[in-house]
């Protein structure tokens, strides 16, 4: 077993490792400049293998092949517990050694579960609404609510966005069509066109959205503040093989928090505002006329089978939770004198959010969140993430709260404790060792 184990406890090998570690750390930092945290982050740390080029087209044949930081960190897991197995005997004098590397092995573990396991989503409501659910900030879904009499017997299928890709024939059983992807766009913009415009050109689709609005493609986004905005255009094809029409689904409609994104892209293009200060100028002018094209935007989309009714959307995807989450009020306070034409709320100072909890277990309790207060709870924690006005009401605020779910949120706690524990015992070892020899 020894023989066998012997190459696994190397030192060279930690070394090496080491080293790789920098050199990952190193391009993945380079490539966050053109991919964004989050692609970087997937692609060179959350991976067993990656390569990286430079992002000068006319360097792209340049490549460097890395390990992934799920290799580096399982191989630099298995080198020091090997090491242990066969270097290290069990002795008193090297408790402190033996906790301090216990302490390591539980950092290693605990930050690969927390990549593979734990996840990130929010909340985003006004005051006195309840949620019962989380949204993911990247990932979206194609959902079929069916529509019965009896609301107990409506059913939800939700498709996960990484099933659409173009040519694609997705069926599933509770839906008595099938549902042809003919076209995808991980983001794009939408274009309102006016009954006038739509009598000259051809619809994007010949049902729902489609004939007002026409998504194209454009460029994915990388930026941390960004969000890329998915849509697509889909054919439903009855079971006998008769095409039940053609649909055009975007997250534009699906998602309520980008209304004010929408508006404000509508009003940049009909008044030619370049700059954020002509867009305040020209917003006043413009947003009631993008509210009534957000309302056309918005309208449910539904398709009849069998006699019975199918609303579909793209919408982010969705976590549902056994409790409900009540918005009671928000606090939003500002530094005076920061406010800006390009950012009129000015630099935040404070944001409080008071919620009202009710699970049919646990009964009800009420809770602020705020800067380093999250709340606790169901083995979520919900961060105060964002914070603004409703668009539909004055003085009505509304709030987002980040909320993650990390089953191994105490590792780190655990494995710094073992390490400065194991520091601790090993000096205290030999200072008593020091102490207890004669002096001269």
């Amino acid at each position: 077993m020894k023989r066998l184990l012997a190459p696994l406890t190397s030192l060279r090998l930690t070394v090496t490792l080491l080293a790789l570690g920098i050199a990952v750390v190193f391009f993945g930092t380079l490539a966050q400049t053109e991919d964004g945290l989050y692609v970087a982050q997937s692609r060179y740390f959350r991976s067993w293998f990656s390569t990286w080029s430079p992002h000068d087209p006319s360097l792209k044949w340049i490549i460097v092949p890395l390990p992934g930081g799920y290799l580096l960190g399982t191989s630099l897991l298995v080198n020091l517990i090997a090491a242990h197995l066969v270097r290290f005997k069990f002795a008193w004098k090297k408790t402190g050694i033996i906790l301090s590397h216990l302490g390591i092995i539980v950092l290693l573990v605990g930050q690969l579960a927390t990549d593979m396991f734990a996840h990130e989503s929010r909340i985003s409501f006004a005051e006195g609404e309840w949620r019962n659910y989380s949204e993911d900030f990247q990932e979206t879904e194609l959902v079929f609510l069916s529509d019965l009499p009896d609301p107990a017997m409506n059913s939800v299928v939700a498709i996960p966005d990484s099933l659409l890709k173009i040519g694609e024939e997705i069926r599933t059983e509770p839906l008595p069509f099938t549902i042809r992807v003919k076209e995808w766009m991980p983001n794009s913009d939408p274009t309102f066109q006016p009954p006038m415009m739509q009598r000259t050109n051809t619809p994007q689709t010949s049902l729902g959205i489609g004939r007002s609005f026409t998504f194209r493609s454009v460029k994915e986004t990388r930026k941390m503040d960004d969000k890329n905005i998915p849509s697509a255009l889909l054919e439903l094809v009855a079971t006998n093989g008769t095409s039940l029409g053609t649909w055009a689904i975007s997250e534009w409609a699906g998602e309520s928090d980008l209304q004010r994104t929408a508006r404000r892209f509508w009003v940049r293009a009909f008044s030619g505002a370049g700059t954020d200060e002509q867009l305040q100028d020209a917003l006043p002018e413009y947003y009631p006329m993008t509210a009534r094209i957000y309302q056309q935007l918005i309208v449910p989309q539904s398709v009849t089978v069998g006699g019975r009714s199918y609303s579909f959307t793209l919408r982010p995807r969705r976590y549902y939770q056994p409790f409900s989450i009540k918005l009671l009020q928000t606090k939003h306070e500002t530094y005076a004198g920061t406010s800006t034409a390009a950012d009129p709320e000015g630099i935040p100072k404070h944001f409080q959010s008071r919620v009202l909890v009710d699970h049919p277990r646990d009964g009800k309790r009420e809770a602020d969140i705020y800067m380093n207060n999250p709340l606790r709870y169901a083995g979520l924690t919900f961060f105060q993430y964002q914070m603004g006005q409703d668009e539909a009401a004055a003085n009505r605020g509304t709030s987002t709260l980040q909320v993650v779910k990390n089953p191994s949120w105490l590792t780190p706690y655990l494995g710094c404790v073992l390490v400065a524990l194991g520091l601790l015992v090993q000096f205290g070892i030999h200072l008593n060792g020091f102490l207890r020899k004669p002096r001269a």
